[in-house]
């Protein structure tokens, strides 16, 4: 295990070492989780930004997307629990959304 100094404001420190005496832990302890929380969040969002980017890109190379409505008319069928169906509706199922060329 590596070594690292950091400088910490007094005010900062004594918040610190006050929320770690509240949590039960030790100051070095809570830092450390502290820092691995963030490290987590900040490697979850560079996921999501990847996830993002790698979707656009396929729609733009498709040029295929789900219109807004049949979309949320799908969401709010699943939410509810209705029945879906794979590609045509039926008097008790909700289609699945088909993807369509963009309007240019």
């Amino acid at each position: 295990m590596s070594t690292t100094t950091i400088r910490l404001p007094e005010e900062l420190k004594g918040r610190v070492a006050a929320a770690a005496e509240r949590a039960g832990s030790t100051t070095h302890a809570f830092i450390l989780e502290a820092i691995a929380e963030k490290t987590a969040r900040e490697e979850q969002r560079a996921d999501l930004v990847q996830e993002a980017e790698a979707r656009y890109a396929r729609i733009a190379a498709s040029g295929e997307t789900i219109p807004w409505q049949d979309m949320r008319r799908y969401l709010m069928a699943h939410v509810a629990g209705s029945s879906i169906a794979r590609t045509s509706t039926t008097d008790e199922a909700i289609a699945s959304p088909t993807p369509r060329k963009l309007a240019r």
